[in-house]
């Protein structure tokens, strides 16, 4: 009986594996699963493992989008009040007031963090004492980023930060362990904070994308396994399908409290995170996100530094709108040509940037894997961002030192609003370095200032959001050079890239703004280089403001390959509608360009992870060649012998099958009449099972009549579980019914278990159509029969897999000359899932 349990994954030996999620079974056979999947460069969605990588792949569990379709679900459903609109919308306008709350209260404790850092070192900037200055940040940032690399390190059950990716695949049907957890969340919170504050160029939005997904999940089910928490209400929505539809809504949410962009959110869950979308779905998750941009925005008119500052509910246009372009300039057709050549430079230094990120990654696999010990490995993993910020601290501080003060002539009106106080813009600021300035009051009345800064100091030490601030500006041609943008891009780009492999919880989005906001600031010095600086209304359009604009959405595009979302998110955080034309080009560009080399950065984690996605079209490649799936059949992936049950199955039988194989789910069978062949009735569960067997008041002994009494069947709450209560007592019980021989004449009836409405196929259907409608419903097993509707093979979710498929279907391919030395078929681990 130890080979029933022998899956189980030990997070002692890798504790960063994902793997079969803490809400599911434990169901595959362990590995090595040290072994990772390389990323085929040439496929968006082609799996290329090696020999030795290719059992993690199979490590995750799948999970059910629909419900089983039984009778004890059909009897729990009468219970319930059918089709009672109110209480989704009140889940979804519960879910995004909480994150609209998070989302402004992690930026709180950021800026708030960030100020208090950069007010101990003021007075030796403004001294010019550099090494203090260095000391006193370096001394505040350590101190911030162990407690972050800390808290995911030692805290999360899975040890390492988790964010978009896993949401993505979970959503896709991928069984992630600890990806809603209450420690996750806290764990998430806190290094996502802290290493934002301590000054890594790093941002909140990835992030807070999973934190917001939690939130979605743990409102929506109302239950805290950790705690042992379950609340007797909304419990109609604990199933797969509504639980996906509020993590969706809550991580679309996230995005609009984050850049307090809603339709943006909505569609960035449309377009990169949900795998199965219905207009029903966008109503509601428009709500949400209308609810947390507008507690968001509530929140923030009134409250700064936790400080109220009054006007609650005057929302300002300046706090509102993030990167304001307040002068929108007429826009020539010529500034289409710059806007094509951003478009091309986005998608290649994007394309680099992912390629350099999945190495940086891959590296870290390879030798932090190498370290036998646990502790080490973990201590390791935090000296590592230990390093990263010091690296980036010595850059931030020293670098300006080499650069002079710049003059800017500049207006401040400190006229009072609404007798409200006055905002004292004298106080120094982080950019001015170690510059001085001067302010007198002219003739006018208006206070002026001629005031300088450091140009290295403005877009290194301050925080990424505030730098690209900086960079939008419109009008300002001369406030940034040559040097200090090149120098800026290139530690950025480096130690942004470094940054987003370590172990801490953060996100890149204000990295790849910023990005490209420098290079597209540098193509503009380029072009009034060129052309000079143009006051006519025809030649406004050259501008560095603009193109910075330009060159961020490039760069984004060019890492994330989002389009739609982007463009949309883009226009709400600016208000430069002016721009859209531009912004579109430079996103389609930056797209087409950037999948020319490689895959997003999200899919490309997805496979540096292993995690298994279905693409809505299959992609699978045989010796570089494009495979089409319509000209196979279902059975061209059969695998022989296929494990059936019964409606009366016997219970030593039963606990003996569950221990001999790792099957999440099988085929139930019965024969309608004596001489009659075995048809297929429906499908059950391995973890309905489980539950089953351990309610021994259900057994039954045997009976000459083919029917069963089944007069108490388990409720349909007792056998839908997301995990083993007791795993420990199940193996006990396993053991006992497969030994002892009283087992041996007990019987089980599983037909009111059963899901009657499991899709099945024949064998000569297409093995297109068999991927779309699995992709499609969302199916964790696809039964494939004969024309007298007997069991021929079930086709798992991982079977669809590109690099199964294309495993199984070689034979086809070449069935004269098999490769020498090919594993057999039958003895493939996928074949097992």
């Amino acid at each position: 009986m130890s080979s029933l349990f022998s899956h189980r994954i030990h997070v002692e030996n890798d504790e960063e594996m994902l793997m079969a999620e803490d809400h599911g079974p434990h169901l595959i056979h362990s590995q090595d699963f040290r072994r990772r999947c390389s990323i085929s460069r040439s496929s968006l969605a082609y799996y290329h493992c090696k020999e030795e990588e290719r059992e993690h792949l199979i490590a995750h569990e799948s999970l059910d989008y629909l419900p089983s379709d039984s009778k004890v679900y059909k009897k729990w459903l009468q219970e319930k009040t059918y089709r009672k609109e109110w209480d989704p919308w009140l889940l979804m306008g519960l879910i995004g007031t909480a994150v609209g709350m998070l989302g402004f209260l992690i930026h709180q404790i950021i800026d708030s963090l960030i100020k208090l850092k950069w007010d101990l070192v003021e007075n030796y900037l403004q001294d010019g004492n550099i090494h203090m200055t260095w000391l006193c940040a370096l001394g505040s940032g350590l101190a911030m980023v162990v407690l972050s690399s800390s808290s995911v390190l030692f805290f999360c059950p899975a040890g390492s930060p988790s964010g978009l990716p896993e949401i993505i695949g979970y959503l896709n049907g991928t069984s992630i362990q600890h990806l809603f957890n209450i420690k996750t969340f806290l764990g998430t919170f806190v290094s996502c904070v802290l290493a934002v504050a301590s000054g890594l160029f790093c941002g909140p939005e990835g992030p807070m994308i999973h934190l917001g997904a939690l939130l979605g999940c743990g409102l929506s089910q109302l239950q805290l396994d950790t705690l042992g928490v379950h609340l007797p209400i909304f419990t109609r929505f604990r199933n797969s399908a509504d639980k996906r539809s509020f993590i969706t809504a809550g991580a679309g949410a996230d995005i609009a409290s984050v850049f307090r962009a809603p339709i943006g959110g909505l569609l960035f869950t449309l377009e990169e995170v949900s795998s199965f979308w219905d207009i029903r779905l966008a109503w509601q998750t428009f709500f949400c996100c209308l609810m947390a941009t507008f507690t968001t925005d509530l929140l923030s008119s009134s409250l700064y530094g936790f400080v109220y500052r009054g006007h609650f509910g005057f929302f300002e246009a300046e706090k509102r709108i993030i990167f304001w372009v307040k002068n929108l300039l007429d826009m020539n057709v010529l500034a289409f040509v710059p806007t094509i050549i951003l478009g091309v430079l986005g998608g290649l230094l994007g394309a680099l940037f992912v390629s350099l990120n999945i190495k940086i990654n891959k590296s870290h696999m390879q030798f932090f894997n190498s370290i036998p010990k646990l502790s080490l490995r973990k201590t390791s993993k935090l000296l590592e961002t230990v390093l990263i910020l010091v690296c980036t601290t010595t850059v931030t501080v020293y670098l300006p030192y080499f650069f002079p003060c710049t003059t800017v002539m500049s207006v401040r009106n400190y006229q009072l609003r609404n007798n409200s106080e006055i905002i004292n813009q004298s106080k120094r600021e982080i950019s001015e370095y170690s510059c001085s300035s001067s302010m007198w009051i002219g003739p006018d009345g208006v206070r002026y200032s001629n005031q300088t800064f450091n140009q290295a100091g403005a877009l290194l030490i301050e925080n990424g959001k505030q730098g690209i601030t900086y960079l939008f500006k419109c009008g300002a041609r001369e406030e940034f050079g040559y040097a200090s943008l090149c120098t800026a891009l290139a530690f950025y780009f480096i130690l942004s890239c470094w940054t987003a492999g370590s172990a801490v919880a953060s996100g890149l989005v204000i990295p790849m703004l910023y990005t490209g906001a420098l290079y597209g600031r540098i193509i503009s010095l380029i072009l009034v280089s060129i052309f000079g600086v143009q006051t006519n209304e025809y030649g406004a359009w050259i501008d560095p403001g603009l193109f910075a604009v330009i060159g961020a959405v490039s760069f984004f595009s060019g890492v994330s390959r989002l389009t739609i979302s982007l463009t949309v998110i883009m226009v709400e955080i600016t208000n430069d509608v002016q721009s859209l034309l531009l912004i579109m080009v430079a996103v389609m560009v930056a797209k087409i360009v950037g999948d020319l080399f490689n895959a997003s950065l999200y899919s490309s984690l997805l496979k540096q992870k292993c995690i298994p996605y279905l693409d809505v079209e299959p992609f699978v490649r045989h010796r570089r060649k494009w495979l089409n799936l319509e000209l196979f059949s279902a059975s061209d992936v059969m695998e022989p012998g296929v494990r059936v049950l019964h409606l009366k199955e016997n219970i030593a039988s039963l606990a003996r099958l569950l221990a001999s194989t790792s099957h999440g789910g099988f085929p139930v069978v019965c024969r309608l009449k004596p001489d009659h062949a075995e048809v297929f009735q429906g499908t059950i569960k391995r973890l309905e099972l489980c539950m089953l067997l351990e309610n021994e008041h259900i057994f039954e002994p045997e009976t000459n009549d083919e029917s069963f009494s089944s007069s108490h069947p388990l409720s349909y709450e007792k056998i839908t579980v997301e995990k083993l209560p007791n795993l420990s007592r199940l193996t006990m019980l396993l053991n006992c019914y497969a030994t002892d021989p009283r087992y041996q004449q007990l019987f089980i009836n599983l037909e009111p278990y059963i899901n009657k409405s499991a899709m099945s196929v024949q064998a000569h259907f297409s093995l297109q159509h068999a991927y779309i409608i699995s992709r499609t419903l969302g199916l964790r097993h696809l039964t494939v029969v004969d024309l007298q509707n007997r069991v021929v093979v079930v086709i798992t979710r991982n079977d669809l897999m590109p690099f199964p498929l294309e495993e199984r279907l070689r034979p086809q391919l070449a069935p004269q000359s098999p490769d020498a030395g090919e594993q057999p078929l039958d003895s493939r681990p996928w074949m097992r899932s």
